[in-house]
């Protein structure tokens, strides 16, 4: 979506010096898309190093996680919804779940403000 594209993963990006600075070891993007989409996005973001882009095409991990969306009446299927987790020793110990489209609790900055 526009606001991922413009807002929630270039964030994650320009504030993953400061992230790493508070210990974070791995800042991953989970999207329900193929491989492909997620090359191709992360190329023309110019992530390259800086965030590891997860595939989800099937929104396997978005459906266990509790966090599928429908998003069917807009035509783009099975999606997830716009979050952040903080995970610590493969347990998660902060999770923000956007409540509308907006970007309110998942940006870098409010995962900065937790750490």
């Amino acid at each position: 979506t526009p606001t991922c594209s413009d807002y929630h993963l270039p964030g994650f990006v320009v504030r993953a010096d400061e992230l790493r600075a508070k210990g974070v070891t791995t800042i991953a993007c989970v999207s329900v898309n193929d491989a492909f989409v997620m090359g191709a996005w992360g190329a023309s973001q110019g992530v390259g190093e800086s965030v590891v882009l997860l595939a989800d095409g099937n929104a396997d991990f978005a459906r266990a996680m509790g966090l599928e969306l429908d998003g069917t009446g807009f035509g783009m299927g099975t999606r997830s919804q716009r979050y952040a987790a903080v995970v610590e020793d493969g347990v998660v110990t902060h999770l923000a779940v956007e409540s509308g489209p907006g970007l309110e609790v998942s940006s870098a900055d409010a995962i900065l403000s937790v750490l």
